[in-house]
């Protein structure tokens, strides 16, 4: 489903070259739950973004079904993140003072979708995170799990392929990180959406089926488990 071949990005400051990752090969299948982990710097995050089309590699490509996503223009690569991916980061990005549901379904208005299908997806989401009854409650009045869980219905209200994690348990208490963690965990075996999890916490990591380690910018281990207890 979605392949990085010989990836390598580098940013520059100051005049210095930082080669945050060095050609990095791996191949996503579809439904699969996998993890990327490393210390700071170790360019996760970095692989996470050009995986998910949210920045460009200095050089090597990006597949998803079989298309080389730097072929892509602008507007296609937007419409594919708006209607294929779905994206949870460990900052909320949510509009404090719009209600759930406007937050929620943001991308089905980017998109342009009837109302009908807007406010059909909207709940369907809402329910799959256990906040249908919340729907008129403004953003900012919700608790950190809350929050999270309506960034995970915003990820799903456009039914993606693929949902894009970022340390989404960071800000969270243990409590409150493992019921968003099951959810997320739910929807990759109950929906089959892939999820690729971006995360330094290793308990978090060791509940995915695979996980990718990643040292100076170069894979250093990729283990998959046969069998996964969560």
């Amino acid at each position: 489903m979605l392949e990085a071949i010989n990836l390598s990005k580098t940013y520059t400051s100051d005049g210095v070259d930082y080669n945050v990752l060095k050609n990095v090969s791996l191949q996503i299948r579809q439904g699969e739950c996998a993890a990327i982990i490393g210390k700071s710097g170790s360019g996760k995050s970095t692989l996470m973004h050009l995986l998910a089309c949210l920045d460009a590699p200095t050089s090597g490509s990006v597949n998803f079904s079989g298309a080389d996503l730097s072929l892509l223009s602008e507007r296609e690569k937007d419409t594919l993140r708006n209607e294929q991916f779905g994206f949870v980061f460990q900052q909320f990005f949510l509009n404090g003072h719009d209600t759930v549901f406007e937050n929620v379904v943001l991308p089905l208005r980017i998109r342009g979708a009837d109302n009908y299908d807007l406010i059909k997806n909207a709940m369907n989401a809402l329910e799959a995170v256990g906040l249908k009854d919340k729907e008129t409650k403004r953003a900012k009045d919700l608790s950190g799990g809350e929050k999270q869980r309506v960034c995970i219905a915003r990820a799903l209200v456009g039914e993606p392929q693929i949902i894009f994690a970022d340390e989404p348990t960071g800000n969270l208490d243990s409590n409150t990180s493992a019921a968003i963690e099951d959810m997320l965990f739910r929807l990759n075996k109950e929906k089959g959406i892939t999820l690729i999890v971006v995360t330094h916490d290793e308990d978090l990591a060791g509940k995915c089926e695979r996980v990718i380690e990643l040292k100076d910018g170069e894979i250093i281990s990729d283990r998959a488990k046969e069998s996964l207890t969560r």
